[in-house]
């Protein structure tokens, strides 16, 4: 039986079948704490609770504690970034920041800045200017900016491995940039000009609003994507079939 009840607020990240009515939603709370729940008879027709739990949005909950996962007793839609008749595009885009922030969230730790910057991506990609080009821009920047906040910033400064400043090299498994002699020695090391790698910096260091602002090609935004899916799936060590899907692997 559900126990006692708390409210938070949160952003639907996941979300899969149960039986034949009911969904187990997968949350990022505002505390940045990852949360399960089961959104019982949620898929009965007319039931409310799944139109103000789809997903990407952000939802007011009312959940009871339960033995595995908590239960919706009560759900109150927020915001919903993308709008009612979301592009292809504009879903693939927010798909892939929704799966890396639920690799990038945990069940017994709370990171209020994860439900931060997952909610101001999500925005951003759902705001009208935003072009596909952009889509991938964006979400590159996610996952830099996440990932360098849970302690894996990509150097982007001089070579990672001798300090050198002549770099015109990257690599995930190395950590950043390299010189063209450490390069030698780094499996799958790749290749980037200036151009790239001042795009990197900018990924990190640039708020998603001024990146949506700044002029950028698609081959340009394309390769960041591809770098920063390598970024993920290596310091994660997962698959991220989103990010694959995007990039059309």
């Amino acid at each position: 039986m559900p126990g006692k009840t708390y409210r938070t607020r949160a952003v639907v990240i996941d979300k899969v079948k149960l039986k034949e009515t009911d969904l187990i939603l997968t949350l990022l709370a505002d505390t940045g704490r990852q949360i399960r729940a089961v959104a019982k008879g949620a898929r009965k027709p007319g039931a409310r609770t799944a139109a103000r739990c789809e997903l990407f949005c952000t939802v007011d909950l009312l959940l009871a504690h339960g033995r595995n996962l908590d239960v919706v007793s009560q759900a109150e839609l927020v915001d919903a970034p993308l709008g009612a008749e979301a592009t292809y595009e504009r879903l693939c885009a927010a798909s892939a920041v929704a799966e890396v922030a639920k690799y990038c969230s945990y069940e017994d730790f709370e990171d209020p800045f994860a439900f931060a910057i997952t909610v101001r991506a999500l925005d951003t990609l759902g705001a009208e200017e935003t072009d596909n080009a952009h889509f991938d821009l964006i979400v590159a920047a996610y996952v830099f900016k996440l990932l360098s906040h849970e302690g894996y910033r990509p150097g982007l400064g001089t070579c990672v491995l001798c300090d050198d400043a002549a770099v015109g090299y990257f690599s995930s498994a190395a950590g950043g940039v390299l010189c063209s002699s450490c390069a030698q020695s780094v499996a799958g090391a790749e290749p980037i000009d200036a151009h790239l790698s001042q795009w990197l910096e900018a990924l990190v260091a640039l708020r998603f609003d001024e990146l949506a602002n700044a002029p950028v090609d698609g081959p340009t935004a394309v390769h960041l994507l591809a770098l920063a899916h390598v970024w993920a799936a290596t310091h994660l060590d997962v698959r991220l079939r989103a990010l694959e899907f995007m990039l059309g692997c």
